[in-house]
């Protein structure tokens, strides 16, 4: 009889760094060891965060994301998308710390909005969104290259959706463009064209589309698609010549997993009801859907519907089972569109024990994971943040 050997469980350096326990130095940004957490089972938790919290006082302004865990959502002091969060943070400055409890770009944008004195805190560094790491600021310097040989580059103005880095931010304020928020993009998209004949729209490609198409009656030959991992960009001198919306290649890896077949399905099952989906969705699944909406679009539309009704909602699976839990006394039946499960995996590294954590630090003097953007950065941030704050 053989005597079994002892596995190897030392982790590995990609194991430790999907913890959160190591540092990948050719990261855009690092994941970085936070320090020691609380056990996820400590019962105590909430109690630990409420306490902190009430220490903290009016020092503290905890801002949370539809998108957050009901855990963390409870200790916000206000919710919302993120553009109206960082503005909800800039009107607060007698508060010295932001605590966002959302993703990296959104705490990017609540520094550029807050003043130098106060410190805008991410629970967990490793909290970042997919759509805004598909179009870095190298990337985008070479479209505009691509552009620029192409002999288009002074037609173009850029429009960035508000999900995406404050470096891709700062490029679109350079290049005489502006940001825009799922539920304003088509006045953006107007104003654009006001300054010029194309517009360059980072970095989700559907929310684009969504946009020009649907709500502004282009056609979806009047938009072509760059491809930053391409030779330029995959795409021709003519195409680019002849393309009126020049789309990035990116998407929201939640929204993009709805499909046709999603929408059909669920009318199948569920006779009557209403499909209602983010514009972050492909074209095809805003095509088949009833209504089309931001996320604040989708909370009033609910708030709104009749006793009795039925919704199939596509956004991410925390917001959509808070509002079925929210309007259940109303008798609305309210479901994922989907039958897979689906959150958004970097929204949900803010835990409760990432909160405790970042509260009671702060509560004992020690600042952590603070979101710092450089002067340059922030200066023409901003402009393009204040182009789109002038919007009609």
């Amino acid at each position: 009889m053989t005597t079994a050997q002892p596995l190897d469980v030392t982790p590995t350096p990609l194991a430790l760094l999907l913890l959160g326990r190591e540092a990948d130095p050719r990261s855009e940004r690092g994941v970085e060891c936070p320090g020691d957490l609380p056990s996820p089972s400590d019962p105590d938790l909430v109690e630990r965060a409420r306490a902190a919290k009430e220490k903290l006082g009016d020092r503290v302004f905890v801002l949370g994301h539809h998108y957050q865990r009901d855990e963390v959502i409870q200790f916000a002091d206000v919710t919302g998308d993120s553009f109206k969060l960082a503005r909800d943070a800039a009107a607060r400055p007698e508060a010295e710390y932001i605590v966002f409890c959302g993703v990296h770009f959104m705490a990017e944008s609540a520094d550029i909005l807050t003043t130098d004195a106060q410190a805008v805190v991410l629970p967990d560094l490793a909290a970042g969104c997919s759509m805004a790491d598909m179009a870095t600021a190298e990337q985008v310097a070479e479209c505009w290259d691509v552009l620029t040989d192409a002999g288009v580059a002074d037609q173009v103005v850029p429009v960035s959706y508000m999900n995406s880095s404050a470096d891709i931010k700062a490029f679109t304020g350079k290049h005489g463009g502006t940001i825009c928020t799922s539920s304003n993009a088509k006045r953006a998209l107007e104003w654009a064209f006001e300054q010029g004949e194309k517009i360059l729209f980072l970095p989700d490609q559907h929310l684009g589309r969504n946009t020009a198409v649907r709500d502004m009656g282009m056609s979806l030959e009047d938009c072509v698609v760059y491809n930053p991992h391409k030779p330029n960009g995959g795409l021709t001198a003519e195409q680019l010549r002849d393309a009126k919306m020049i789309l990035w290649r990116g998407h929201c890896s939640v929204h993009g997993r709805f499909s046709v077949e999603s929408v059909e399905d669920v009318r199948a099952r569920i006779p009557g009801v209403n499909v209602l989906v983010h514009p972050e969705c492909k074209h095809e699944v805003v095509a088949a859907a009833d209504y089309v909406g931001s996320t604040e679009y989708i909370i009033k539309a609910l708030e709104a519907a009749p006793r009795g009704s039925k919704w199939a909602i596509g956004t991410e699976l925390n917001l959509v089972r808070r509002l079925a839990n929210r309007f259940a006394d109303e008798d609305k039946e309210i479901v994922f569109l989907d039958k897979t499960v689906c959150f958004c995996s970097t929204m949900n590294r803010i835990d409760l024990p990432h909160l405790v954590w970042t509260l009671e630090s702060l509560a004992d003097g020690k600042l952590v994971n603070r979101i710092e953007v450089d002067p340059e950065t922030e200066k023409y941030a901003k402009l393009a943040l204040e182009r789109m704050l002038a919007l009609p």
